[in-house]
Order: C-alpha cells, then structure tokens, then sequence
C-alpha cells in the first residue's frame, strides 16, 4: 500500500470524525442559504484557490456556488508573487467592496495556515456585509507560526465557524531522511467540501425541494437544464 494513500486516509478519517459537528452545522447554513435563493461564496488564494474551483461550476454541484476569483492571488500569474501578495494587509479591501455578497449568504475562507491577511479580510468584510463566515482552515498549524495580519489575527479567531482540516505545520503527510513532503490541503479539502455539499443537496431533497444541481454538459437534456439554473444565478453570479 502507497504510504500517501495511507496518510491521506488517516487524515480524512480523523477529519471526519472530529469535525462532524462543524459539518453538520455548515450544511445546516449553506442549506438554508440556497434555499432562501443566497448564494455560497468560496475564498482562497495560491493553492487554497483551487478548492474555489473545484466545486464551481461543477457536474453534480450545486449551481448557487460563487468563486472569488482575484487572478493576482493565482498561480499562473506567478507563483511566488502570488504568496507575497497574500501577506499584504488591506489588499482585500480593493476587492471585496464591490463583491455582492450580502445577509442571508455564506462564505467560505479557505487557507491552511491562517495566518495572512488577504484571506483573514476577507472573513472580516464578508462578515461585515452580514454573512455567515466558515473558514476551512487548520487552528494547530495557525498557532505554530506567527500572524502576518496587522492585528496578529488568525482566521480561525474571525470566522463565524471553524472547519478544521488537521493539517500541520508545512502541510506535509510524510517524512524521509529529515525531508518533509506531501501535501494533503488539496485533497482533504476537496473531500471535505463535496461532502458538505452533497450533504446540502441530499438536505435540500429531504424537504421536498428540487436543489440547484448541475448536470454533466455532455448527457441528454444537461444544455437547457443547465441554462436555466445559469439565467437564475447570472446576476449574482458573474463568472457563470
């Protein structure tokens, strides 16, 4: 057996079971969100942005999903510029006023750490324009390192709830040699947010409500059931 395989399987387990509570009561907000037509907006800058991705737009996923894509913050528009961008303070600012998120709504903070300002704002000005506040995020590997944040604030110390990822220090599963190695944020997060909204849709189903779920583009009849879920989330969701 691949040594990952089984640290990737040590840590979803621990994951889902120490962070139940927190996931039942995610799902409980998110469902009442997309319920009472709001919206799921997701955070995250470097790596913690392909999680953004991975749930938007998705076969199978909830069509109320909405990226805050900041293409400075991503990868390709380069690497390590990315990561010294995410330790600037205030820079959400020139992002976030003009996002559309209001009461009603949900945001999710994504980033291992916790410990740079862009995303830590971004908690703090999602929260202030009345939404409920989760950040995907790991307290243990916030503690072990100092904050950037002009306040020393963490993101768990700002979130209406935490999701804790139990990833550590480095984000690395496996050790050689004195060489850590291995991350394991992308996939627990993956994991951990398909679980979350399936758990939505399943909930959303349970009340007798048909939930916004897209269907894969290429099976009969996906294109118009698509285009209409898209015509109703349009306004509040641009990058559809």
């Amino acid at each position: 057996m691949n040594s990952y395989f089984e640290e990737v399987q040590a840590l979803l387990s621990t994951v889902v079971e120490q962070e139940k509570h927190s996931i039942k009561e995610s799902v409980e907000h998110i469902s009442r969100a997309v319920m009472s037509e709001g919206v799921i907006h997701l955070f995250g800058s470097g790596h913690s942005h392909i999680l953004t991705e991975e749930v938007f737009y998705r076969a199978g996923g909830l069509a109320a999903i909405h990226p805050i894509f900041v293409e400075d913050l991503m990868l390709f528009k380069g690497a390590s510029r990315s990561s010294q961008l995410e330790r600037q303070n205030d820079l959400s600012e020139k992002f976030m006023l003009d996002e559309d998120i209001r009461p009603g709504d949900v945001c999710i903070v994504i980033s291992s750490s916790g410990v740079n300002p862009v995303p830590i704002d971004v908690a703090i000005i999602a929260k202030e324009k009345g939404t409920f506040v989760i950040g995907l995020t790991s307290p243990e590997y916030a503690n072990s390192c100092p904050s950037r944040h002009k306040k020393k604030l963490y993101l768990h110390d700002v979130v209406d709830l935490v999701i804790d990822n139990h990833i550590s220090k480095g984000d690395t599963l496996m050790k050689s040699n004195n060489i850590s190695f291995g991350s394991g944020s992308t996939v627990t997060g993956a994991v951990l947010l398909n679980m979350i909204f399936t758990q939505v849709i399943e909930a959303i189903i349970e009340t007798g409500v048909t939930p916004p779920v897209f269907l894969s583009s290429n099976i009969e009849g996906a294109d118009e059931h698509n285009q209409q879920l898209i015509a109703k989330y349009k306004t509040r969701i641009p990058q559809l």
